[in-house]
């Protein structure tokens, strides 16, 4: 047997035995088309679709939100293909080590912490933290924070890193909760006094829910924060994708068109 037709078997034993492995897989790799030829890679996006407006769950159990509709213009612009897969917030930043998820997309503020393990693209949203105070309560004030029984946060959230600025990280007032449903519907049961949390967020849940007779406090004791999309360290490759495709749908107006379609008053 020739060198060369020796090498054709052994590359056609390799497809049929890697075929024999089982279905096709986009983990970190390209789709392979049944004709052999390479498809678009599909990037995994992890979120937590428990944060409306920026990502949550229809009910068809569909993830939607201010972010998902943002990725998915900046994916039609840059001309690349993206999945989403809903999971807890305390589990998508492992998912970015492991290999897991190519991007992170779930209302990520940018910190100095958090940048030094994932890499973040220009920022693309800015926010604050604010209090939501239960009705009949006073809270308008950081001391007037400082006084309450009880104020819930979501676990590892930048709501949790203010109020442990204020209150101490060990202090029994804070309560922490696993999601940001979780700790609203503790707000409206009563259990607690206050919730601190992101404006926006925030802001939308006073917007759909007035009869609850809530209040959002802004205090400038919290520092102005940015969202921003993250990838694994040093992935510059995809880092410079996103940020291109972000700067193009600033520049064609979509990224206006969909601030307003959530945030427009």
């Amino acid at each position: 047997m020739n060198i060369k037709k020796w090498m054709s078997t052994a590359i056609a034993c390799s497809v049929l035995a890697l075929s024999a492995c089982g279905g096709q897989s986009t983990d970190n790799q390209e789709a392979t088309a049944s004709n052999g030829t390479a498809t678009e890679k599909v990037y995994r996006v992890a979120t937590n679709a428990e944060f409306a407006p920026f990502e949550s769950m229809d009910a068809e159990n569909k993830i939607n939100g201010f972010d998902i509709d943002l990725l998915n213009a900046m994916a039609k612009a840059g001309n690349f293909k993206v999945e989403y897969k809903h999971q807890p917030w305390d589990s998508i930043f492992p998912a970015l080590t492991n290999g897991d998820a190519d991007i992170l997309l779930s209302a990520i503020t940018i910190t100095d912490e958090r940048k030094q393990t994932m890499d973040f693209t220009d920022p693309y949203f800015e926010i604050s933290q604010v209090i939501l105070v239960q009705k009949g309560k006073s809270i308008k004030s950081v001391e007037d924070l400082k006084q309450a029984e009880k104020v819930g946060v979501v676990t590892g959230q930048t709501g949790d890193f203010a109020a442990s600025k204020i209150l101490g990280n060990d202090s029994p007032k804070i309560a922490r909760f696993k999601s940001l449903p979780l700790v609203i519907k503790e707000l409206e049961n009563g259990g607690l006094d206050a919730v601190v949390s992101d404006s926006a967020v925030v802001g939308n849940y006073i917007k759909n829910n007035s009869d609850k007779g809530f209040t959002m406090v802004a205090v400038p004791d919290f520092e102005v924060e940015h969202y921003g999309m993250a990838v694994a360290k040093n992935n510059t490759e995809l880092l410079n994708m996103l940020n291109d495709a972000l700067k193009k749908v600033h520049e064609n107006g979509e990224y206006d068109q969909i601030s307003d379609q959530y945030f427009s008053k």
